[in-house]
């Protein structure tokens, strides 16, 4: 199977694709904006404590308050952690040898001290984002901080070392296990991730010293800053890709920006040269996600309905409290009789929704209703062949079996917004009825449409009719639209239209 990392970088924002067989399966999004991110460290300042549900609002300088449970402070479950918007360590990150200790404490958590003995207002703490904030929600932040390098998770304020599950093999584990205790320092902790597996001793220790290296600054940091600060900020999203995406698996990183490009050379530099000869800059005259029919792809996932080959389809709703996935035959009626019928687009079905799931990055509470099975062995089937399917999901799932009714219900790990909340917002023509696309994404939609309409033209003149709502989310732009003037040499005029759908654009 060939893998490929694609990383688009422009003016605007950053899009990192990751291509199997030529599919995309996962994409992630970044944008220069106000973002409490995962992984953020903040010096935050404790704003109201509220006991009746053990937590605390904490001012980290972001527009909204973020959320910290009593149990993120005084005792948090490494286990809950994903370190790249869904690291595959998430499910995996238990050691027997320190098992017996957090059932000690669990046995403990009646008599755990209340919130408001934990914090009191005004005081000032280091939190680090654990969740990104998740539409009218703020993030979710723990004052357990965790530093992920390539091989290793640093956890300067928890003793326990874990290693991944996915390391089957007894004696690498026990080895990983000795390298780790033996430079780790001793009031801190350790998770070996999978991708340390046959590594060297020179390779785990490195990570260590540059880990805890950066502990230190931010310890320093964290006493000369006055709440709210932001104290460490993660990598960027194309070099966390690098760090949590780039394996043997990966044959090629394909890179559009000459200055992203050399910051991940250089980071790879540090972290592991023996990856630098798969990284390629791109330098054909189609932008990057057309070439790759990206673009394509990802606004086809904000559609509801997905037709499935045999032509049956499924239908992707979310609201607050849920997604519900509903299955249906379509225009599939079968040869032989109704059960296979609905067997084989269940089946069909099931693997789809898992692709799904991780494509658009669905998380919390999920309904699938399948066709009804009479056959208790069909369910079974539908339901193994989900299980299959969700094991190249890297974000933490749990499912249960198919009822009665032919409902299944799971959960998968939400840790960022979906691919439609980052890529839409509400349609004012529906009252929020239905979905279109932000006037954010528009913008910068028109931006890359009159770069590659430049190309076409002698023009001086560029003149783009766009919906109002367009044309403000224009006006912040200004920066980017002068820096596309002078990158395209020619003028570039706007013009609104108050008639025109907020999607709709005219480039002339």
């Amino acid at each position: 199977m060939s893998t490929e990392l694609i990383i688009n970088k422009d003016d605007y924002e950053t899009r990192v694709a990751l291509l199997e067989n030529g599919q995309l399966v996962d994409f992630y999004l970044e944008r220069k904006s106000n973002s409490a991110r995962h992984g953020n460290i903040y010096k935050g300042k404790v704003m109201q404590i509220l006991p009746g549900i053990q937590a605390a609002f904490i001012d980290i300088g972001y527009d909204k308050s973020a959320f910290l449970y009593a149990g993120d402070f005084f005792d948090i479950d490494i286990t809950d952690y994903d370190f790249f918007d869904g690291d595959e360590e998430s499910n995996d990150i238990i050691d027997a040898s320190f098992t017996p200790k957090k059932k000690k404490k669990r046995k403990k958590e009646k008599n755990m001290p209340s919130i408001d003995e934990l914090l009191r207002k005004n005081q000032e703490i280091l939190v680090q984002v654990a969740k990104e904030p998740v539409k009218s929600k703020g993030p979710r932040v723990t004052s357990h901080i965790s530093l992920p390098g390539r091989y290793l998770v640093y956890l300067p304020t928890s003793p326990h070392v874990g290693i991944s599950r996915k390391i089957k093999n007894e004696s690498e584990r026990k080895r990983l296990k000795s390298i780790a205790m033996q430079y780790k320092p001793e009031e801190a902790g350790l998770i070996i991730r999978t991708a340390a597996e046959n590594t060297s001793e020179l390779d785990i220790e490195r990570d260590i010293k540059f880990l805890v290296n950066l502990w230190n600054n931010i310890y320093k940091d964290k006493i000369d800053s006055k709440a709210p600060a932001l104290i460490h900020e993660d990598l960027s999203i194309s070099l966390r890709a690098i760090r949590d995406l780039l394996n043997n698996s990966v044959d090629n990183v394909i890179v559009d920006n000459k200055e992203e490009y050399g910051k991940i050379i250089n980071f790879l530099d540090i972290q592991s040269p023996e990856f630098k000869n798969r990284v390629e800059l791109y330098d054909k005259p189609q932008m990057i996600l057309e070439y790759y029919d990206i673009e394509n792809e990802i606004y086809k996932a904000l559609d509801k309905k997905i037709w499935l080959k045999s032509g049956g389809y499924i239908v992707i709703e979310s609201t607050e409290a849920l997604t519900s996935i509903d299955v249906n035959t379509g225009k599939y009626v079968g040869k032989r009789n109704f059960e296979d019928t609905i067997l084989k687009t269940n089946l069909e079905a099931a693997k789809e929704i898992a692709y799904q799931l991780r494509l658009r990055n669905i998380g919390g509470i999920i309904i699938i209703d399948f066709i009804d099975m009479q056959k208790i062995e069909n369910r079974e089937k539908v339901y193994h062949t989900l299980e299959e399917a969700l094991k190249n999901d890297r974000v933490r799932t749990t499912i249960n079996k198919i009822s009665e009714l032919g409902l299944l219900e799971m959960t998968r790990k939400r840790l960022r917004n979906s691919l439609s909340s980052m890529l839409m917002e509400n349609c004012p023509l529906c009252e929020g009825n239905g979905l279109i696309k932000s006037s954010q994404t528009i913008c910068f939609e028109i931006f890359r449409k009159i770069l590659k309409t430049s190309k076409k033209t002698r023009s001086k003149k560029i003149t783009v009719t766009v919906h109002p709502q367009v044309m403000n989310k224009i006006y912040e732009e200004e920066a980017n639209i002068e820096k596309l003037e002078k990158k395209i040499n020619k003028k570039i005029i706007f013009k609104m239209q108050d008639s025109f759908h907020p999607e709709s654009y005219e480039i002339e």
